[in-house]
């Protein structure tokens, strides 16, 4: 009893002392917004420094460096930059190369503005300034501490809430209020048609009274990088089209929907997206979300009793996706919605019934054959077939075992994809598995899953805590989880979601008990952000990681041999992680990157 009280009080006392101290990006709870503002806010502005005094030791006027792209730069904390004023990278052909700058000062700076320059070489061969982009990094309301261990799908803990650099966003110039500090992201992406060899120029950076100049020097190396349609990576994004026409207040499905959306999923395009999320029923996830997700396929009872299915608004997505080169997979959700509740048409009356259909009941077995029948018959009139799984989400193992079985005994043919924890009964059963990650096959299994010809991925949602993309993860981890998915065999990634934007998305992320971040990766307007970003930056070592390999497979070249085996013994520090300190990531891919750059050079034709 006596050792129960003092875990009770030490446990008392280290919650005290965490949840009193302040954090970078801290915002008092009694300030923290619960509705959305009723005038036009950029971003929130209400943090405060926990080290204000840093600003008094900072000579007055504009300060401008380069960053890091793996650091979260506060708003009101003086930045740790080693006041870099070059930036050298290495990359392939058609890779994209992405650093910081940033710019604070003790004093209000107005009109600050970038110009950046053409890159060439000392052979004249030009980077059009055309190929390099600059967006302001834009502060979003989170619901934990940066690098926070805590998330667990459970309530937040914390009372006040926390500013985060994530979002990105356009701009001509903008104003840097005294005492803050601003991000701006670079992007250069590498033409595939550009000469190797090493690439200067200049960031010109302006005031109204003040002048900076940083230096650039990108090295291409003479490896191709395919466009990301032609990746191997399986990214799988489950998005909500729904939610798009809700936040502009446009009617779904019609010409400025469709043109919205053709934005919006150009950046999952451009991120070699593989899978176009789709619904056989009417919210599947239990009208979770503030934008329900309306059935892609209307189910419709005639009066005899028989069932018919209006496919208009799947196709639209489907070819929408497609005329973007979102092609290689099609995911239909579910048989297993929330609550096995489905909704459905009654021609007889007009009006919609909802029924309860459980996997393991005749309703349910009779009326998915209809369904699955109609199914593949449009499927196959469209050149779909094919590429269309069946998405068997996470639920009692009866009930999944019984909708899987009821969709193989319809035919044999059927893909069925599954995201959830590993269970051996669904190995064989599965043509493509997603294990939650800390819930995992083995390295052996995920091998065995491959030689049979099934893909395997895995994901993180709101826990674990790590690796993690939400608002506050260090930028690290989204990079880091191409790399895991590199060391254990697996095909690639997903997360849910791309797109299940909470109530105010451009400046608030938390949403409902969950961790600000956890529900989409990208913002209104089609517009970017850190940890999108970081997210693709893995993907492409992943791409590279498979080309390196299958180059190397063909090299008689000794060296290459033994630079492949300490590579793949690299490798393995990923598949061992345990601690997921930010340094040791940081330290573990930059070793990575610098064993690829070499293995690059030394096997470039």
């Amino acid at each position: 009893m006596i050792k129960k009280i003092a875990f009770l009080i030490i446990n008392f006392l280290l919650s005290y002392i965490t949840f009193s101290q302040p954090f970078k990006g801290q915002i008092d709870s009694t300030l923290l917004p619960t509705i959305a503002p009723a005038h036009y806010v950029p971003e929130y502005d209400i943090d405060v420094a926990v080290d204000p005094n840093a600003w008094i030791k900072e000579k007055r006027g504009m300060h401008v460096a380069f960053g890091s792209e793996d650091e979260l730069y506060f708003r009101k904390e003086v930045p740790h930059t080693n006041d870099n004023t070059t930036w050298e990278s290495t990359g392939w052909k058609g890779e994209r190369l992405n650093t910081q700058i940033v710019v604070w000062s003790p004093d209000t700076l107005e009109q600050v503005r970038f110009t950046v320059s053409d890159l060439k070489n000392a052979n004249g061969q030009v980077i059009n300034k055309d190929n390099i982009w600059l967006k302001k990094v834009c502060y979003v309301l989170a619901n934990f501490p940066y690098g926070s261990n805590e998330p667990d799908c459970s309530p937040t803990p914390y009372k006040n809430g926390f500013l985060m650099p994530d979002r990105f966003e356009d701009f001509d110039r903008f104003d840097v209020p005294g005492r803050t500090t601003r991000p701006v992201w670079l992007s250069i992406n590498i033409p595939s048609n550009a000469q190797p060899g090493s690439y200067t120029g200049a960031v010109e950076i302006n005031t109204k009274s003040e002048h900076a100049t940083l230096k650039v020097t990108i090295n291409v190396q003479n490896q191709l990088l395919p466009k990301p349609h032609d990746w191997d990576y399986r990214l799988d994004l489950w998005q909500n089209p729904w939610v798009i026409a809700n936040y502009y207040h446009v009617k779904p499905w019609g010409n400025e929907h469709k043109a919205l959306l053709k934005k919006h999923m150009q950046l999952y395009a451009d991120a070699g997206g593989t899978y176009i999320t789709t619904y056989g029923v009417h919210s599947p996830w239990g009208d979770n979300e503030y934008a329900i997700e309306g059935g892609m396929i209307e189910w419709i009872k005639r009066k005899d009793g028989s069932w018919k299915f209006d496919y208009n608004i799947f196709d639209q997505y489907v070819e929408l996706a497609m005329s973007l080169g979102i092609d290689k997979a099609i995911t239909l959700y579910t048989p297993l919605p929330w609550g096995e509740r489905f909704r459905y048409m009654d021609e007889a009356t007009g009006n919609y019934a909802y029924e309860r259909w459980l996997p393991t009941s005749d309703t349910f077995k009779t009326n998915w054959n209809a369904f699955l029948t109609d199914f593949r018959t449009h499927l196959e009139k469209k050149g779909w077939f094919s590429k269309t799984y069946i998405g068997i989400n996470e639920n009692a193992m009866e009930q999944t075992l019984s909708a899987i079985k009821v969709v193989k005994a319809h035919s044999k043919d059927w893909k069925l994809t599954y995201a959830g924890n590993w269970h051996k009964e669904l190995d064989t059963l599965l043509t493509d598995y997603c294990f939650l990650y800390g819930n995992e096959a083995s390295v052996e299994e995920v091998k065995a899953r491959a030689a049979r010809g099934q893909t395997t991925t895995y994901y993180v949602c709101c826990n674990p805590a790590k690796p993690n993309n939400f608002l506050f993860s260090p930028p690290i981890e989204g990079r880091w989880q191409s790399w895991y998915a590199a060391a254990h065999g697996y095909s690639g990634f997903l997360r849910w979601a791309y797109d299940a934007w909470p109530e105010d998305p451009m400046r608030d992320a938390r949403y409902g008990s969950w961790a600000a971040g956890d529900c989409y990766l990208v913002y209104p307007g089609g517009n970017s952000c850190i940890r999108f970003e970081k997210l693709r930056e893995g993907i492409v070592d992943f791409e590279k990681i498979k080309i390196i390999r299958r180059l190397a497979r063909t090299s008689n070249d000794e060296a290459v041999k033994k630079m492949m085996q300490a590579f793949d013994e690299h490798l393995q520090t990923f598949n061992n992680e345990k601690t997921f300190n930010e340094n040791k990531l940081k330290d573990d891919i930059a070793k990575g990157k610098a064993m690829l750059n070499e293995l690059s050079n030394k096997l470039a034709k």
